[in-house]
């Protein structure tokens, strides 16, 4: 493997509801077209050239029939905003929006400032200012 070039190039996520999955993530800020709520497989170029993907759990079972959801939050996004003060303002109209806060907006001790939300399918979707 010496010399070998690899690259995180997509990151997916298995979703239960596909609209419902992606209303999230379009009122988190990414340009998602309307015409994919219907879609199995959906994905969009993020900033930077990672692509973003979702696929319903009836997609994945199609070429892993043994697939199974797991328990727990083994997937943790992280959405940076532009400054401190935006945590708290993206992270309140999200949850006013009936999304699911699971930590309020704090000052980490690691010089950002961070919350967290959960999307429909129980991951953990985290909101950060850059770094102080």
């Amino acid at each position: 493997m010496a010399g070998m070039s690899i690259r995180v190039s997509a990151i997916q996520l298995a979703v239960a509801d596909m609209a419902r999955s992606l209303a999230f993530y379009r009122r988190l800020g990414l340009d998602i077209p309307a015409s994919a709520d219907t879609e199995p497989h959906v994905h969009i170029e993020l900033p930077g050239g990672i692509m973003m993907a979702w696929d319903t759990e009836e997609t994945i079972r199609s070429f892993d029939p043994e697939w199974q959801r797991g328990t727990g939050h083994p997937v943790v996004l992280q959405v940076q905003v532009e400054s401190r003060d935006e945590v708290d303002v993206v992270y309140k109209d999200m949850v006013a929006a009936g999304y699911t806060g699971h930590k309020e907006p704090w000052d980490a001790f690691w010089g950002m400032r961070y919350s967290k939300l959960r999307d429909p399918d129980g991951n953990d979707v985290d909101l950060c200012s850059p770094f102080d």
